[in-house]
C-alpha cells in the first residue's frame, strides 16, 4: 500500500474493506495511515497489529483457525494419558470407569477428560481429545463428590489435550458372549470417519481394572513399533506345529 499514490491506496482499502472481511491484520508492527484507519471505521473492521512477519502470522493464525473449525465430536467417556498413550475408556453408569481412573492416576498416569470427552479431528489425519472447559481437571467420584485431581496429585496428574490412540470398553462379563482370549482379531471404533485400535475388558469383582487397561496402552504402544504379541506367538505355534509334523501328512 505505501508504493501506491495516496488516492489508489485509499480506493483500493475501501473495495477490500468492501468484501465485508472480519478483521485486517498489520504485519511487522507497521500502521496504518490515518485515511485507511478511517475507511477501516466507516465500514466497522477492526484492524489488529501484530509485530510477527506476514509468513509466521498467516502459519499461526492457519493453525489457530484448523482447530477452531475441525470437525468436533462428543464421547462419553474418560480419556488417560497412559505413558504416551492417550486411552478413552468408556462403558455403562456404574461400571467403574473413575475408580479405574483413580487408579491409574495414582500410578502416575495424567488425567486428559472425565465423562465427557471432546475430540477434534485434524485434517482426517489424527485425533485430539480435550475436556470440556467447564469440568476441566475435575473428577466425579462416587461416595466423595467432585475432585479437584490437579490438587489432589499435583499438576503432573493433569493433562489439557492429547492425541487418541487407544478406546477401551469397559463390559460386565455376564453380559459378554465370547471373550477374546489371543488378540488376533483386532477390533476398531470409529470416531469422525477415522478408526481407532479397540479392546472390550471384562469387569467383574476382584479385576484390577486399571491393571488390565495399564497392560492393553502397553500393547498398543508395542504394536506402534511393529511388535505384535498375539501374532508373534501365533508364528511361533504356528512353526513348532510345523517341525512336528509327521513326514507325508499334509
Amino acid at each position: 500500500l505505501k508504493s501506491l499514490p495516496r488516492g489508489v491506496r485509499v480506493k483500493r482499502f475501501r473495495a477490500l474493506c468492501a468484501r465485508k472481511i472480519p478483521c485486517v491484520v498489520v504485519s511487522r508492527g507497521a500502521h496504518l495511515d490515518d485515511e485507511l484507519m478511517a475507511v477501516a471505521a466507516a465500514e466497522k473492521i477492526a484492524v489488529f497489529r501484530t509485530p510477527m512477519i506476514t509468513m509466521k502470522f498467516i502459519n499461526a493464525a492457519t493453525i489457530l483457525l484448523e482447530g477452531d473449525f475441525s470437525p468436533t465430536v462428543t464421547e462419553f467417556g474418560s480419556m488417560v494419558d497412559i505413558l504416551g498413550v492417550g486411552v478413552l475408556i468408556r462403558g455403562e453408569s456404574g461400571i467403574g470407569k473413575s475408580e479405574c481412573v483413580l487408579g491409574l492416576i495414582e500410578r502416575g498416569y495424567s488425567l486428559v477428560s472425565d465423562d465427557v470427552t471432546r475430540i477434534t479431528s485434524f485434517e482426517g489425519r489424527e485425533l485430539l481429545a480435550t475436556s470440556p472447559e467447564v469440568t476441566r481437571y475435575h473428577m466425579e467420584v462416587r461416595g466423595i463428590g467432585i475432585i479437584n485431581v490437579a490438587s489432589v496429585f499435583g499438576v503432573g496428574a493433569i493433562r489439557e489435550e492429547k492425541r487418541l490412540d487407544l478406546v477401551a470398553t469397559l463390559k460386565d462379563w455376564s453380559d459378554m458372549e465370547d471373550v477374546d482370549r489371543t488378540g488376533l482379531d483386532r477390533e476398531f471404533y470409529k470416531i469422525l470417519k477415522m478408526k481407532v485400535p479397540h479392546v472390550t475388558i471384562p469387569v467383574r469383582p476382584g479385576r484390577d481394572t486399571a491393571r488390565l487397561i495399564e497392560v492393553a496402552a502397553m500393547d498398543q504402544k508395542l504394536k506402534g513399533l511393529g511388535r505384535n504379541a498375539a501374532l508373534e506367538f501365533n508364528t511361533k505355534l504356528l512353526n513348532l506345529m510345523e517341525k512336528k509334523r509327521p513326514n507325508g501328512v499334509a
